[in-house]
């Protein structure tokens, strides 16, 4: 079979996929606009509930349940000054702790009084579950304001006997932060960009690589197409070429949904939402859809029925998420070339760096693309072995 034939089949089975699609027209609607319309929610919506968070803790008058509350006057009355009241606690106060009644606690040791007198370190300690991140704001708040007093009182101390305080900080440590203004601004979207756009490029196409296959098996209407004198390859060519379409067509939608967001943001967050970010983000994607659907694919030729196919989402929906889950428990620098040739790693790497503002080498690119394609034709070659088995005809 020439090569005019081999294309003409592929468009002629990405026509026929496609019409058959778009029957269903909820289904289209649905594959399309529902990662669109849950992007901004997502964006600017946990964005918005973390930013008020912050800002109601922080501005808030704090109620802070002390243990020995009677044992430092002073200390209380400087937390008061913060905004912070300080209020006896409770006996079974880290039982309350542990079942979330409360956020945090102060223990004031028996000896602090004794320990203050004497001009020894006065024991304090804040009491919470680190676990619970619903307590971070008002344990860093309380730290903070607490570690105040202390440099205050010391310095005090020096100054009634006669020393300049400055003597007890013999280095003036300062830290120059090298980030840019785009990339601190974006380490919300530094994590949470990656995920979900590497999630949905992925999966994108899902539905129709699966019903093109394990679908029309279940109904009947594959073994007609597989006896056809089309090639097994142009027929696999034509199914994954409809599913990409559909694949990049939500991609389009969701970075569309991801610049209009970002507009409406607050000032707070600036991101680079220009057409040539977005192309960057679309060339990064774009090798990851053809890996999605070429894999689905060949799962759906290797189940007997729809329901088997959709069986492996559970899966395949935790694959883009392992990456951020690894770089959590082992942070790695982004210079490191063979990460560019890792599934989802690479896609995360290459959206973090377009996220800060920062460019990809032609080597990053390179590797990048060529490992992608590399992966993606491993898939292809695979589904096409699936369809060339005769028991592909053979519905459940």
């Amino acid at each position: 079979m020439n090569k005019t034939s081999f294309f003409a089949n592929v468009l002629t089975v990405v026509r026929k996929e496609w019409r058959d699609f778009a029957r269903d027209r909820r289904t289209l609607l649905l594959s399309l606009l529902v990662a669109p319309l849950l992007y901004p929610v997502l964006f600017l919506g946990m964005g918005k509930l973390s930013q008020m968070r912050a800002e109601t803790q922080l501005e808030k008058t704090l109620s802070l349940p002390v243990v020995g509350i009677e044992h430092a006057p002073n200390l209380i009355a400087f937390l008061r000054a913060y905004g912070i009241e300080a209020e006896k606690a409770p006996a079974d106060i880290e039982d309350r702790i542990r079942a979330q009644d409360e956020d945090l606690a102060l223990l004031i040791d028996e000896d602090f009084t004794e320990d203050w007198r004497a001009g020894k370190p006065a024991k304090v300690d804040v009491v919470t579950d680190t676990t619970r991140r619903n307590a971070d704001v008002a344990v860093a708040r309380v730290s903070k304001v607490i570690e105040g007093y202390g440099r205050t009182v010391g310095s005090l101390r020096l100054l009634v006997r006669g020393i300049d305080p400055s003597i007890a900080a013999p280095l003036n440590v300062g830290t120059r932060d090298l980030a840019s203004e785009e990339a601190k601004r974006n380490m919300f979207l530094s994590v949470v960009l990656p995920v979900i756009l590497t999630m949905f490029a992925f999966i994108g196409g899902a539905h129709l690589a699966m019903d093109t296959t394990a679908g029309e098996r279940e109904r009947q209407s594959l073994e007609p197409l597989l006896a056809t004198p089309a090639s097994r390859a142009a027929l696999v060519s034509g199914k994954m070429l409809a599913a990409a379409v559909l694949g990049v067509i939500s991609m389009l939608l969701i970075l569309l949904s991801f610049k209009v967001s970002a507009s409406l943001a607050s000032g707070a967050i600036s991101l680079d939402v220009s057409f040539a970010a977005m192309g960057k983000l679309l060339l990064v994607l774009l090798p990851l859809v053809l890996i999605g659907t070429a894999l689905l694919t060949a799962l759906a030729a290797a189940a007997k029925s729809m329901k088997e196919a959709q069986s492996h989402m559970v899966w395949l929906m935790m694959l883009p998420m392992l990456p951020l889950y690894a770089l959590i428990a082992y942070p790695i620098k982004d210079t490191a070339l063979w990460q560019y040739a890792v599934p989802f790693l690479a896609q995360n790497q290459m959206i973090q760096k377009i996220t800060r503002g920062e460019n990809a080498s032609i080597e990053q690119w390179g590797i990048y693309l060529g490992a992608s394609l590399a992966i993606a034709t491993v898939f292809w070659l695979l589904a096409v072995w699936r369809y060339k088995q005769e028991k592909l005809a053979i519905s459940a």
